[in-house]
């Protein structure tokens, strides 16, 4: 299901926002997990706990009297989720060609000012391509990993390893990009994807993007220095599915 996030500083624009978006949801029988509101970037940053399609963000690009904030905050939410879906809604129409220097491949740009019915319209043609679209991504490529309590889609390419997370019932995503934290476990991560090898107990790995491992002390070598463990007992299989 949809997770939607709402970046905007102005409480009547999130009203507005808020209230087409569940009435729009509602008629079209479009369901969603969950809908989150922030006036403040650092704090839609910090909510955001999966990766994947769908995961779709509307951002106002004027925060606080910053012109382009919301254009940075997008180039960030990019950065970590190559498959997010971002709409911008803003009254800078302006700005709509600066979009592109940004390389956020941004779904649509909607304008604040259109009347109230094409404005509707706008947000429901974007809700109905997310909902439709949702899952779909570059097949063989995609990892995906669901289960009652988390929703990871990205790259497969991306993906460097898994590890059992401090916190009790949750495992770390290392992509090349940056980490995910999440519900789960590094056992049922195994069994999802048949291309991964689970190297130790508490790892998980891609052996696709195995730079080097060093036998003598178990340690498997990443691009961008991340490593991880393989145990004595899994050394071996490993070596055999990397040399493949």
């Amino acid at each position: 299901m949809l997770n939607i996030f709402i970046l905007e500083d102005d409480y009547l624009q999130q009203t507005r926002l808020e209230n087409i978006i569940k009435q729009s949801a509602a008629s079209k029988n479009l369901k969603y997990r969950h809908l989150e509101i922030y006036g403040k970037p650092q704090q839609l940053l910090d909510a955001i706990t999966e990766k994947g399609n769908h995961q779709l963000f509307f951002l106002d690009i004027e925060i606080k009297g910053e012109d382009q904030k919301g254009m940075e905050i997008a180039r960030e939410i990019r950065l970590k989720d190559p498959n997010a879906v971002i709409v911008f809604v803003s009254t800078h129409s302006e700005f709509m060609p600066v979009t592109y220097k940004y390389r956020v491949s941004a779904l649509d740009f909607i304008d604040k000012g259109l009347p109230e019915e094409e404005f509707q319209e706008a947000i429901v043609s974007v809700l109905v391509h997310a909902y439709e679209n949702m899952g779909r991504t570059v097949g063989e490529d995609a990892f995906i990993f669901k289960n009652k309590h988390s929703h990871v889609q990205v790259p497969f390419s991306d993906v460097l390893f898994f590890e059992t997370s401090t916190t009790v019932h949750k495992v770390i995503l290392y992509t090349k990009t940056g980490q995910l934290e999440f519900y789960g476990k590094v056992s049922e991560i195994a069994k999802s994807d048949e291309r991964l090898y689970q190297s130790h107990r508490a790892y998980v790995v891609n052996p696709e993007n195995i730079v080097r491992i060093d036998r003598s002390n178990h340690m498997i070598y990443f691009e961008g220095d991340e490593t991880c463990f393989v145990s004595k007992l899994k050394l071996k299989g490993l070596i055999e599915r990397v040399e493949k």
